[in-house]
């Protein structure tokens, strides 16, 4: 454990250098030069890793997202794989000598359904081997690697001659009709269902020039996800919420079987709670997965636990970690995840079937560990502050390819080793991890950055927050520098040891910025994330003034020149600090909430059950009215910037970011607000390059106008 930390503190002493010579300082257009990777998938074999990498094309101002592959042995270059720019989720065949992957290709100037291909280690033209009219995805080989599973929605031809006039009329019967980052109304007619398709030459002796036929495993009314072949090729597993509305009840995915030659489902297990990572254990009789339980009474925030059920229909999940009191499968929230390509955090099977790996969120960082079935003891894997963004192993479960990201590395792939350590062969011990890539170091050694800061502090009750200060490249403690609060969304979400480019580029702009874990974040258990429910906003907000206290105790904070921001709820607590106190002197509230009343009908998902509220909003107006920034917003002297998306369907702009521009430009307070168009709450972490950087510059821009002087026109009252 001690090589695997001091191996990361290396690399990140070795990628910033304060104070060295020659070097620049980060700018909000470097987005354009990041490299991202996304899905490392090692081969069977652990010889090679295939991935996915991303870049902008700042042109087109598009995200572009390759196959690309590298030797676990290191010392090698990428090589690239496939020549498409919409290529993602590599699956390795199970002799390790073909690729499956899903790709969409544009034609006549549209992007056509993606579509799933084979590529040929050995050489050759990648071919597809789906031509589903809704699109192909989640690509899962079959054991012996003759077949392909995959979901697709398929969208079957009307019998009846098309009318000259087609409506494009809605008839809206469900609660839940829009989602976020999905264009137009959610489609309840067609449905994701498994399909199975043979793999040309996969047998010896087929004819490789054929096309086969894919056949339709399950149909219905539901959607069936996150399939899982048993290792006999028999039958696939999957989850699936087999109610129409299930938002009335809170009701979540559940395991299910079917034959993988087609025929009835079966139910395996529920909990009472949602269910999502499923994996089969080597011997197909166990099913581990990752569920959440509602609570009794439902709660606003549930710990994700790590289950293990056997694979016979009514079998009974035991919870393995319920005494483990940090996130299964969790991570830490920054903005420069891979825009494009998806991550897996799988769980992984010993190859005895004794054992278990899996991510867990603690404390601001994401590591492995690793779970003995027979005793339930939990001991690290990797021990370092980091966030482990995806992962693979190959079948034994011993071997895995990681993608580790810290306050200063956007992300590159890892090998580690775990290997059993005498004399105690149940302890496991990792090999010192080998960096595999090096897709940001050209930019990055050209860069110098901070690296952050933590600090532990008191709150107001004696609770102890976790928070980090990141202080400008070229640092003087002599001089008063502004700060800027930044304020994580969620709310249980949570600041950490990743990457984060607004923070470095405001730093970069001479700012100290202050970034914290408040009362509701994630990674400190089940009763310090919930503790906030039907008290939020509140104590939370007090969290955040401690902190706030604490740097300005440092010295090097000028208390006149404070700034706040933050986004999703983070919007909502920029709104609610500045109705609270005048100690700020700008904010900026991005894809915010001022209206919990007019939030409940609008937002895309529903708050039926009592979640964050006890009643409905017309059973208990006084709590909305309450806990509603607008309520309060007489007490506003802040100069407001709001930043929204025209297609957030998240947190509707009618119930945020207008309410509050039209309530201060009515009481005269300065605000602007800064509309970006086709963007939804995603718009941080993988909008529109070019409206990424937009949006970094008038959060700054708007900062140096405040706390600066540095006035800007566009900012300026017409």
């Amino acid at each position: 454990m001690k090589k695997l930390a001091a191996l990361v503190t290396l690399l990140v002493v070795c990628t910033t250098v304060p104070g060295a010579q020659g070097k620049r300082f980060i700018t909000e257009q470097d987005l354009f030069k990041f490299t991202w990777i996304a899905d490392p998938q090692i081969s069977p074999d652990g010889a090679t890793v295939a991935f996915v990498r991303v870049t902008v094309n700042e042109k087109e101002n598009r995200y572009e997202s390759s196959l690309f592959a590298v030797t676990s042995a290191g010392g090698d270059a990428p090589r690239r794989l496939t020549s498409g720019i919409r290529d993602t989720a590599p699956r390795w065949a199970p002799d390790g000598k073909r690729l499956a992957f899903v790709r969409a290709v544009e034609k006549d100037g549209k992007v056509q359904p993606p579509q799933i291909y084979v590529l040929a280690m050995d050489g050759g033209e990648a071919r597809a081997v789906t031509d589903a009219a809704g699109g192909a995805g989640n690509p899962a080989w079959s054991p012996d690697g003759s077949q392909i599973a995959f979901t697709s929605a398929p969208k079957p031809e009307d019998p009846k001659p098309a009318p000259d006039h087609k409506s494009d009329v809605e008839v809206v019967t469900r609660a839940v009709y829009r989602a976020n980052g999905n264009p137009g109304y959610v489609d309840n007619a067609h449905h994701t269902h498994i399909f199975t398709i043979p793999v040309p030459g996969s047998v010896p002796g087929s004819d490789t020039r054929l096309t086969p036929s894919q056949k339709q495993i399950t149909d219905g009314e539901f959607d069936e996800n996150g399939l899982q072949w048993a290792p006999d090729g028999a039958t696939i597993y999957f989850t699936s919420t087999r109610v129409a509305e299930p938002y009335v009840d809170e009701l979540g995915d559940e395991i299910y079987a079917v034959p993988a030659a087609g025929g009835a489902i079966t139910k395996i297990a529920a909990i009472e709670g949602s269910i999502g990572n499923l994996s089969v254990s080597p011997d197909g009789k166990r099913l581990a997965f990752v569920g959440t339980l509602r609570g009794k009474p439902i709660r606003s925030y549930s710990q994700p636990d790590l289950w293990v059920t056997d694979a016979t229909p009514g079998s009974a999940p035991k919870n393995l970690t319920a005494n483990y009191d940090y996130d299964i499968a969790g991570g830490i929230g920054g903005d420069q995840a891979a825009p494009r390509g998806g991550g897996r955090k799988p769980i992984i099977w010993s190859a005895d079937g004794n054992d278990l790996a899996v991510v867990s969120a603690a404390h601001g960082s994401s590591n492995l560990i690793h779970i003995k079935l027979d005793s339930g003891r939990i001991s690290p894997l990797t021990d370092t502050k980091q966030e482990i963004a995806a992962y693979s192993a190959i079948p034994q479960g011993n071997k895995f390819a990681a993608i580790f990201s810290t306050q200063i590395r956007i992300g590159d792939i890892f090998f580690i080793d775990f290997t059993p350590h005498p004399p105690d062969p149940g302890h496991e011990h990792a090999s010192d991890p080998r960096q595999l890539t090096h897709v940001n170091d050209e930019l990055f050694n050209g860069i110098q950055q901070s690296e952050p800061e933590e600090i532990n502090y008191k709150s107001f009750d004696g609770r102890n927050i976790q928070g980090w200060i990141l202080k400008p490249p070229d640092f003087d403690p002599s001089k008063k520098y502004p700060l800027i609060l930044e304020i994580h969304g969620g709310p249980h979400g949570a600041y950490g040891n990743v990457y984060t480019h607004e923070f470095q580029w405001m730093a970069a702009k001479g700012y100290v910025v202050l970034f914290t874990n408040p009362r509701g974040s994630t990674s400190y258990g089940q009763e310090f994330g919930n503790i906030i429910q039907y008290h939020y906003p509140g104590d939370d907000y007090k969290d955040l003034m401690a902190g706030v206290d604490e740097v300005l105790k440092k010295g090097y904070v000028d208390a006149n020149r404070l700034g706040v921001t933050g986004g999703s709820g983070g919007g909502l607590l920029t709104n609610w600090t500045i109705t609270q106190t005048q100690r700020f002197k700008a904010a900026v509230a991005q894809r915010d909430i001022a209206d919990w009343y007019g939030f409940w009908f609008t937002a895309d998902f529903t708050l039926f059950q009592p979640t964050w509220f006890r009643k409905a909003p017309w059973e208990d107006p006084q709590d909305f009215a309450a806990r509603s920034p607008i309520t309060h917003v007489a007490n506003v002297t802040t100069p407001l910037m709001l930043v929204n998306g025209d297609a957030d369907y998240r947190t509707p702009a009618s119930d945020g970011g207008e309410m509050m521009f039209r309530a201060l430009k009515y009481r005269k307070i300065p605000t602007v607000m800064v509309r970006f168009p086709r963007e939804t709450h995603e718009l941080s972490r993988s909008g529109e390059p070019w409206h990424r950087v937009e949006r970094l510059q008038h959060i700054v821009g708007w900062m140096d106008q405040w706390l600066m002087g540095k006035k800007n026109a566009a900012y300026a009252t017409q």
